[in-house]
């Protein structure tokens, strides 16, 4: 038998646990799948989103330069980033229809409410019935379905940058002579009355740049001189006009006139220079 001792056996045994390091893979699939729900969420949202943003969205992925900065504006807010021009001006008038349509007694305002695309801009006139639809009768007091219709109307035009004109109109059905107060006053006090209710509800207090009464001077039927529908309210919301320039840099701006004075621009072609007689 041998004097060298022998070497021990070592017996190694592995214990059982996970498995080896599976990489990262998981973490790419997992950030698709995030990314794929964020844009369908988007979508989603765009669906159910005015047309106005539609496009405006639209537009920024066309030409993210240029489109965002004609179609966009500083104002902060959904459905904020649109500017009214002769162009586009209808497509405000079918909003506001839709929009009018949710109202409950809307079937029975429906005759009484005109939307109509004019030189001026987007004019809408709330007509009276005999009974008196908007204003209570002879007064300046709005009515409830009135204040619902103007409630819903400055809900959307508070949006625009557009500025908005209020017109008030009369019949020819004449006061008593010794009363202090006609139709003069009546026309504009329920113009004043429309322009407080706007305001309260979301137009600007900077939006309405005119207030008209105009009394029975603007009948709606001039043949019927006493008839309800010359009884009206008219909103009129105005056309932005952008000249050249607007858009020019300082140092493309005409010369030779101090800041603060404007341009003095030359008239429309097919309208004459009116000519003055006076010493200038």
């Amino acid at each position: 038998m041998s004097t060298e001792k022998k070497r021990p056996i070592i017996i190694m045994k592995k214990k059982g646990g996970h498995g080896g390091h599976h990489g990262g893979a998981w973490k790419v699939a997992y950030a698709d799948f995030v990314t794929a729900m964020m844009a369908l969420f988007i979508v989603l949202w765009l669906l159910n989103s005015s047309k106005q943003i539609q496009e405006a969205v639209g537009g920024y992925f066309k030409d993210p330069t240029g489109t965002a900065k004609k179609v966009g504006s500083n104002m902060v807010g959904a459905g904020e980033n649109f500017v009214l021009n002769r162009d586009n001006m209808p497509k405000l008038k079918e909003q506001l229809q839709e929009a009018v349509k949710q109202m409950a007694d809307f079937e029975k305002l429906q005759s009484h409410i005109e939307m109509t695309v004019t030189t001026e801009g987007l004019r809408i006139e709330l007509s009276e019935s005999a009974s008196g639809t908007f204003f209570d009768s002879g007064k300046a007091k709005l009515n409830a379905d009135g204040s619902e219709l103007l409630v819903t109307l400055a809900q959307e035009l508070g949006k625009l940058p557009n500025k908005l004109s209020i017109e008030g109109h009369t019949d020819s059905k004449p006061y008593a002579a010794s009363a202090n107060y006609g139709n003069w006053e009546l026309s504009s006090d329920r113009a004043n009355a429309a322009r407080r209710l706007l305001q309260s509800n979301g137009i600007r207090p900077d939006q309405v740049t005119q207030i008209r009464g105009f009394a029975d001077q603007r009948l709606r039927k001039p043949d019927a001189p006493l008839d309800p529908a010359n009884r009206r309210i008219s909103l009129i919301v105005q056309y932005i006009l952008k000249s050249d320039d607007d858009d020019a840099t300082p140092d493309e701006k005409p010369e030779g006139k101090p800041d603060g004075i404007p341009a003095v621009k030359p008239a429309p072609s097919g309208f004459p220079r009116r000519r003055s007689n006076s010493p200038s």
